[in-house]
């Protein structure tokens, strides 16, 4: 007999979509993109061999296999956790301060943070939230203990323990990407987030202007959700109600960052060391179907149970998913992990002179070009 292995994440994935009925609220949940846990839930089907969900639009329905996977994902899950718990020192306790900037405690650490909890119910940690340069002074004074923080140009030290995608992102209505200056929501100056996207802009010869300066993904959001800015942040901020521009908008590609993990050297306690040791392993986790972060989906993908309906089998062609209502929306297709491209590299960032300090409000204009 053919023993296959179903992976953890996927279950906890099938689980998290049943209950919330979102892929978005998932997505955000455990810290992946919407088209990762569409994919996860496309390879489960493929080593169950059954049809989970029946798609009929924008919805998904469970079908009588996909309950019956369901109700031993829960039991799987459950003993999985219980495990770990009766693994873990119930005696290491203690106070540790954990820094990160807003974006990563919003959208990355809660599914992390809530298991090392259930590990270690006497550890109390403390959420620092600030931005990154001045953070790695903090956990370098021993002001903070352990601090996640977004790779800048001049940091030292740290351990790379992950990746994020940078992508333009607005309102789901809001068309402030074809203003002429692009108005932009950035970060405060000196922030690498706010560097590329002038980079790549001037390197496109764009004109744009600052529209909104918040030292919080909090603002830079709201600026958005209005319409009256384009901002960039990490792929795991894009939520309901916000979409991704690109190249088809006129935007130019944007690089991935790299995600810091530091540690103080005052920082010698077992609790100081269990977070850090769980964050580095559940951050660093070499998850394939992330891989899949620059597919389309219909985010707001409900979920609904039926129970006793009858799936159809499984095809082994791409899944596609349908947008509802705007009958202008096209059918976006999942493509299984042979369907991706393996030569997408990285654009190669420029310097851009002085671009980075101009105020809120002032307009870029192209330079001419010098021949050449």
């Amino acid at each position: 007999m053919n023993l296959i292995s179903l992976d953890i994440r996927m279950l906890r994935s099938l689980i998290s979509v049943v209950e919330t009925g979102s892929i978005t609220e998932t997505a955000r949940r455990l810290g992946r993109t919407q088209p990762a846990i569409t994919l996860q839930l496309q390879r489960l089907e493929e080593l169950t061999g059954k049809a989970i969900f029946i798609h009929e639009g924008r919805r998904l329905f469970l079908t009588s296999e996909g309950e019956t996977v369901l109700k031993f994902a829960r039991s799987i899950l459950g003993l999985h956790d219980e495990l770990l718990s009766q693994l873990a020192s119930p005696d290491i306790e203690g106070h540790v301060i954990l820094g990160t900037p807003d974006l990563y405690a919003a959208f990355m650490l809660p599914s992390i943070l809530k298991i090392f909890r259930k590990a270690f119910p006497r550890v109390q940690v403390e959420l620092n939230c600030s931005l990154s340069t001045p953070l790695v002074g903090c956990v370098k004074r021993g002001e903070v203990d352990i601090a996640l923080v977004t790779r800048m140009n001049d940091f030292t030290g740290g351990q790379v323990v992950r990746q994020e995608q940078l992508i333009w992102m607005t309102g789901e209505q809001s068309t402030a990407h074809n203003e002429s200056p692009i108005p932009l929501a950035l970060l405060p100056p000196g922030n690498i987030y706010r560097d590329h996207a002038i980079e790549r802009l001037e390197a496109a010869r764009l004109r744009w202007r600052i529209a909104c300066i918040s030292d919080s993904v909090g603002g830079l959001q709201a600026a958005a959700f209005a319409g009256i800015a384009v901002t960039v942040l990490g792929r795991s901020a894009l939520v309901r109600n916000m979409r991704e521009l690109g190249v088809k908008e006129g935007l130019p590609p944007l690089p991935k960052v790299d995600l810091l993990l530091y540690k103080a050297p005052g920082a010698t306690s077992k609790a100081a060391g269990a977070l850090h040791e769980y964050l580095a392993h559940y951050l660093n986790l070499e998850d394939e179907l992330l891989l899949a972060t620059e597919l389309p989906l219909a985010p707001d993908t409900e979920v609904r149970a039926a129970s006793g309906q009858a799936g159809p089998k499984l095809d082994p062609r791409p899944c596609s998913f349908e947008r509802g209502g705007d009958p202008q929306d096209q059918t976006l297709v999942e493509p299984r992990r042979n369907n991706l491209k393996s030569d997408r590299q990285p654009a190669v960032v420029k310097p851009a002179g002085n671009g980075r300090g101009r105020q809120s409000g002032q307009i870029y204009r192209p330079r001419e070009r010098r021949p050449t």
